[in-house]
């Protein structure tokens, strides 16, 4: 019975023109972003910020769930409702972010590991109570020099499985995300060879600590040339190399790919994603699990002001139908123009 309501959850996260909001930023990337707009980043300016995404009037149209933070899920609306209760009222499933972060890898220079493995169980259980539908776990490869090292991937790719088998067991769906940075000059094909060994350890790995594939989501990088490479790769060819790599290396069991952006333009990540899909079809629903790209344009309009809020809902609105329309490969820049 669990196994079928696992698959039934991974299904309806990928659930056709929709895809999930990440708002699981950790104390010092919200820290950073409230920076951009000259607000102080505390727990109240949080809780109002997380209130004004959650509550966008017809948000559930394109979005299936939202993964968040442990502060987050423990935080309610102005008006008492939990966060949780006020997603599931749109139609939207809560997750939860349950990694503690990356931190260098022993015996590895300029390398990481995420930790958060031990008392995983208990903590599982604790958001269970809280409402959580699904759970993520990010891993981090960077690529460099020497880099990324066979066992830097297979340490992550190990902390990902055990991650999965236990959110499985607490009948909650783990979205995987091992991400190959941006970060650097190396060009397309060196991000391509990075993507698909990771990859292919991440499934090894998932395979032999007994994880359902059908009641899991993938949330890898697209394949991209390096921030500072000088040669940028278009449209096409991101989108031609990403479905090549997930075609070598992720099983047709597994529902769906929810890609994150990255450090990706919030047009980037939604034209690359609308070329992928229309180059259909695919084995796996190919869609998104944005934070910033979905984000920036609410976070601007918002600015800390109660006076915003509705601009500022309207602007995360019309991002994610934006992105609901790459789902299907119907997205065109001159849509960026129109109001929602």
């Amino acid at each position: 019975m669990a196994a079928h309501n696992l698959e039934a959850t991974a299904a309806a996260l990928v659930a056709s023109g929709k895809g999930i909001l990440a708002a699981d930023e950790s104390y010092a990337t919200i820290e950073r972003r409230f920076g951009g707009i000259g607000l102080e980043s505390t727990e109240e300016t949080r809780r109002a910020y997380r209130e004004v995404l959650f509550t966008a009037p017809g948000l559930g149209e394109f979005i299936s769930g939202v993964i968040l933070f442990d502060e987050t899920i423990r935080q309610a609306a102005a008006d008492g409702t939990p966060f949780p209760r006020v997603l599931e009222r749109q139609g939207i499933m809560p997750g939860i972010k349950v990694d503690k972060g990356a931190q260098p890898l022993a015996g590895a220079p300029g390398e990481q590991v995420t930790e958060g493995l031990d008392g995983l169980r208990e903590r599982l259980a604790g958001y269970v109570e809280l409402g959580a539908r699904f759970t993520k776990w990010r891993a981090v490869i960077a690529v460099g020099d020497g880099v990324p090292s066979r066992y830097c991937i297979r340490v992550n790719a190990h902390s990902l499985a055990r991650f999965a088998a236990a959110s499985q067991e607490a009948a909650l769906v783990p979205v995987v995300e091992p991400e190959v940075l941006m970060d650097g000059d190396h060009t397309i094909d060196r991000c391509f060879e990075a993507t698909e060994a990771t990859l292919r350890a991440v499934f090894e790995e998932l395979r032999e600590q007994r994880v359902a594939l059908e009641g899991m989501l993938l949330k890898p990088n697209m394949v991209l040339s390096g921030k500072d490479c000088p040669e940028q790769a278009g449209v096409e060819e991101v989108a031609e190399k990403t479905a090549r790599c997930l075609r070598r290396t992720v099983p047709a069991a597994v529902p769906g790919v929810v890609f994150l952006s990255g450090g990706q333009s919030d047009e980037a990540a939604t034209a690359h994603l609308n070329a992928m899909n229309a180059m259909g079809p695919h084995p796996w629903e190919l869609s998104f699990s944005y934070a910033r790209a979905l984000q920036a344009p609410a976070l601007k309009a918002w600015a800390g002001k109660p006076e915003n809020v509705a601009a500022a809902q309207q602007a995360l609105y019309h991002r994610a139908k934006l992105n609901s329309a790459a789902r299907s490969g119907s997205y065109s820049p001159e849509m960026e123009k129109l109001a929602a």
